[in-house]
C-alpha cells in the first residue's frame, strides 16, 4: 500500500456539496484535514457544516462522542491557500472551469511540498489539459467523486496523459484506504461512468421522440423487464435535466460530435423551458403539489393460448419454454438448439421471437410479435410486446394472455427496432467493450463503475457475456440497417469477439 498516511494532511479546496463531502471522508478516515475556499468565510462555514453532519451520524450511532471529538480537532478552515502547505494530498472540487482549475493548482504548486499529490475532482474536464499548465503534471490525478461522497463507494482514479503511475497508485490507495472503492480510468472524456451511461438516456429519450411509447412506460419497462433501480426520465428529474443534459453534451463535443454520443431534441427543450425536474418543480413529470405522476401503460386482462409450438431454441429467452409449461399451457414443437432464430408460434400461427433489433413488420415470415430482452424472464414483472402491422387483434391478445399467465404485466408499445430494454442493452455493452478495445478502463473496473457509480443491475460487459457477442452484434447490426445510422455500428472488438465465439460454437 501506498497510501497517504493517516497522520497526513489533506487538503480540500472548494467548499461546495462535494468539497464538504470529500473532507467528511478523509476526516473520518483518520486524517488531519484543511478546508481552503476563496470566498471569504465560506471554508468556515463549509467546517461548520461538515461538523453538524459528525453530530448526526453520531445520533443515527454510525459514530461515537469521542470520534467526534477527535474529528473535530482535526477539522481545520485556512484563510489563506498557503495553509495547505503541509498537506501531502489536495483535492480540488471547485467549479468547472479550465481556467480556474489551472490557475488554482499553479498556484498550489508554489505552496505545497514536491511530493504532495494534487487531485482534482473534475466529472467533465480534461485531467491532461488541467495538469498542462504545471512545471510537474506527472503529480496531479483524477479522484472522480460521486454524490454524494460519504455515502457512494465509487471513485474514478484517472490518469492523464503525463501522470505518472505511482501517483496514480497513490491515489488508488488511499481511495481504498478510506474505505472507498476506486477504479483506474484514463483520461477520456466522461471518464467510465458519464461516458458508459450515455445510451440509458439517449435510447429512452428517442425512443420517446419517435413515439414508442410514452415516459411513465419507458421507465416501467426498464424497472421492471430490465432489472434498472431507476427509469431514465425519473432519474434525469431526480439529476436535473440541465445537469444531465449538460453532460451528454459536454462527451458529444469532447468526441467531436460523434453520432454516437448525439444529445436529444426532446431533453434539450425540457433545459430550454426552465422543466429541470424535482427541483424545478417539473420535467419529464410533474412534482408540485397535487402532482401525480403518470402510470405506464398496461394491456387489460387476455385470455392465454391453450397450446403453443416453439420452434428451436430461443436464446437469452430459452426458460420461457419451462415457464409456459409450469403455467399449464402446452407446449409442443421442437426445443433444440436453432440453427436459425427460434420462435413461439401461436394457434393461428402468429410467431413471437425476441427481439432482434429489427421491426416486427419487417420480419419474412409475415404476421410476428415482438417481445423484449429481460434481466430475468423470472423475476421480471413486466414485459413488452410490438406487434408487426399486419397481425390481427386477436393474435396480440392471445399473446398478452400469454404473458399475463407467466404473471407479467404487458406493455404494448409501437413497432420500433430494438423495442426498449435490448436495444438499450445491446448499446451499454458496445459502449464498455468498445471502452476495453480503447484502453480507457479494465474490463472488471468498468463492470465495477456501472454497478456502483449508476447501480446497473449488471455490469455490461458480464452482461454481454451472458447474451454472447454474436447475439449483441446482431441487434446493433439490424439497428444499424433500420437507421442507416452510425450510431449503431458495432464497434470492431464487438466483431471480432462475435466472429470468435462462432468460429469456437462451430469447431
Amino acid at each position: 500500500m501506498t497510501a497517504i498516511d493517516r497522520t497526513g494532511t489533506v487538503g480540500v479546496v472548494g467548499t461546495g456539496t462535494m468539497g464538504q463531502g470529500i473532507a467528511q471522508v478523509a476526516l473520518l478516515a483518520g486524517h488531519p484535514v484543511r478546508l481552503y475556499d476563496v470566498a471569504p468565510g465560506r471554508a468556515g462555514a463549509a467546517a461548520d457544516a461538515v461538523l453538524a453532519r459528525l453530530d448526526r451520524l453520531v445520533e443515527k450511532g454510525r459514530i461515537t462522542p469521542a470520534e467526534r471529538e477527535a474529528a473535530y480537532a482535526r477539522l481545520d478552515p485556512v484563510g489563506d491557500i498557503a495553509g495547505l502547505a503541509d498537506a501531502q494530498l489536495v483535492v480540488e472540487a471547485i467549479l468547472e472551469d479550465l481556467v480556474a482549475k489551472q490557475q488554482l493548482f499553479t498556484a498550489l504548486e508554489t505552496v505545497v511540498s514536491g511530493d504532495c499529490l494534487l487531485a482534482t475532482n473534475t466529472s467533465s474536464l480534461s485531467v491532461t489539459a488541467i495538469a498542462g499548465a504545471l512545471r510537474r503534471p506527472g503529480r496531479v490525478v483524477g479522484l472522480h467523486f460521486f454524490n454524494p461522497a460519504p455515502l457512494l463507494p465509487l471513485v474514478e482514479v484517472v490518469s492523464g496523459s503525463a501522470t505518472d503511475e505511482a501517483a496514480a497508485t497513490r491515489a488508488y490507495d488511499t481511495a481504498a484506504a478510506w474505505g472507498k472503492t476506486p477504479v483506474r480510468c484514463a483520461d477520456t472524456p466522461g471518464f467510465i461512468v458519464n461516458r458508459l451511461a450515455r445510451p440509458f438516456y439517449a435510447e429512452a429519450f428517442r425512443l420517446h421522440e419517435e413515439r414508442a411509447a410514452d415516459p411513465a412506460t419507458i421507465d416501467a419497462v426498464l424497472r421492471e423487464c430490465g432489472g434498472f433501480r431507476m427509469g431514465p426520465f425519473e432519474l434525469t428529474d431526480l439529476i436535473g435535466q440541465d445537469v444531465n443534459e449538460a453532460v451528454t453534451r459536454s462527451v458529444w463535443e469532447a468526441f467531436f460530435q460523434d453520432p454516437k454520443f448525439t444529445p436529444s431534441m426532446a431533453q434539450r427543450r425540457l433545459v430550454e423551458a426552465g422543466r429541470h425536474g424535482r427541483k424545478s418543480g417539473r420535467g419529464w413529470f410533474g412534482y408540485g403539489e397535487g402532482a401525480q405522476k403518470p402510470e405506464p401503460h398496461t394491456a387489460e386482462q387476455c385470455k392465454a393460448p391453450d397450446t403453443v409450438r416453439i420452434h428451436a431454441g430461443l436464446g437469452p429467452a430459452a426458460v420461457l419454454r419451462e415457464m409456459i409449461t409450469e403455467a399449464g399451457i402446452e407446449v409442443t414443437g421442437d426445443g433444440a438448439p436453432e440453427p436459425s432464430r427460434g420462435f413461439i408460434a401461436l394457434p393461428d400461427g402468429t410467431r413471437l421471437t425476441l427481439t432482434d433489433g429489427s421491426a416486427a413488420t419487417t420480419d419474412p415470415a409475415g404476421n410476428c410479435i415482438r417481445f423484449d430482452l429481460a434481466l430475468d424472464y423470472r423475476t421480471a414483472t413486466r414485459i413488452a410486446l410490438a406487434s408487426s402491422d399486419t397481425v390481427r387483434p386477436a393474435a396480440l391478445q392471445s399473446a398478452i394472455g400469454l404473458f399475463q399467465a407467466l404473471g407479467k404485466q404487458v406493455s404494448v408499445i409501437d413497432d420500433v427496432p430494438g423495442m426498449i430494454v435490448a436495444r438499450t442493452v445491446a448499446m451499454l455493452v458496445d459502449f464498455a467493450v468498445d471502452a476495453v478495445g480503447r484502453g480507457v478502463a479494465g474490463p472488471q473496473d468498468i463492470d465495477t463503475a456501472m454497478r456502483l457509480g449508476v447501480n446497473y443491475p449488471r455490469g455490461p460487459l458480464e452482461w454481454g457475456d451472458e447474451l454472447g457477442a454474436p447475439w449483441v452484434r446482431d441487434v446493433l447490426r439490424n439497428l444499424h440497417g433500420a437507421y442507416g445510422a452510425p450510431r449503431y455500428a458495432p464497434s470492431p472488438l464487438l466483431c471480432r469477439r462475435a466472429a470468435a465465439d462462432e468460429r469456437l460454437l462451430s469447431s
